[in-house]
């Protein structure tokens, strides 16, 4: 998921999930039924009765009608059953991260600007770009908030995980190549104590 441009971060049992998206908001929860500690459909209800945008896709073992039906009745947003394809869950964990309020077109634009997820391809003024995952992701991110200012601790949030340091210069830096593969005229804004933001 990683390689795919999707910020990850891990949680090895239902307790500590729970924690995790009582601080984070989450696009996506990819959440395992069968989680120790807390069971995954408590983790399922407890996040379905928080005030929260996460959408949830439950995995399990279990892949008949009615697991999918009480699934579905936990609260989950979509139910795929083991074995699975990686390619699958991705496509469906972008899906499901599409469905956010207000709901993102399958193409973000911003001017010559377009950004395909799903084919995973960026072009300026019809000139393919070649982007790093991180890169990737920071663009659709700031494409997705649409010219809104977001900080270096929102896209850390956002778009790295929880491997990274908090004292890292990680996102100067990648706004710094993004803006130089972007090209003229520049399109992300440095806003002096406050953030960045697309022009």
């Amino acid at each position: 998921m990683r390689r795919s441009a999707l910020a990850v971060d891990l949680a090895s049992n239902g307790a500590i999930a729970i924690d995790k998206a009582a601080t984070t908001d989450y696009d996506v929860i990819v959440l395992d039924r069968d989680l120790p500690i807390v069971h995954g459909d408590d983790v399922c209800r407890t996040i379905a009765t928080r005030d929260r945008r996460a959408r949830v896709i439950m995995l399990t073992a279990s892949g008949t009608l009615h697991d999918k039906v009480e699934g579905l009745a936990l609260g989950a947003d979509d139910y795929l059953a083991k074995p699975f394809d990686m390619a699958e869950l991705i496509a469906r964990v972008r899906a499901l991260g599409r469905r956010t309020s207000p709901a993102l077109p399958p193409i973000l634009r911003r001017g010559e600007l377009a950004l395909d997820p799903a084919r995973r391809t960026v072009t300026r003024s019809g000139r393919n770009l070649r982007l790093t995952n991180r890169e990737f992701a920071l663009l659709e991110h700031l494409l997705a908030i649409d010219g809104a200012t977001v900080s270096a601790e929102q896209l850390m949030e956002c778009v790295w995980d929880e491997r990274l340091d908090p004292f890292s210069n990680a996102v100067r830096v990648t706004i710094l190549t993004l803006r130089r593969k972007l090209g003229d005229p520049p399109l992300i804004e440095t806003i002096p104590g406050a953030g960045y933001r697309l022009s």
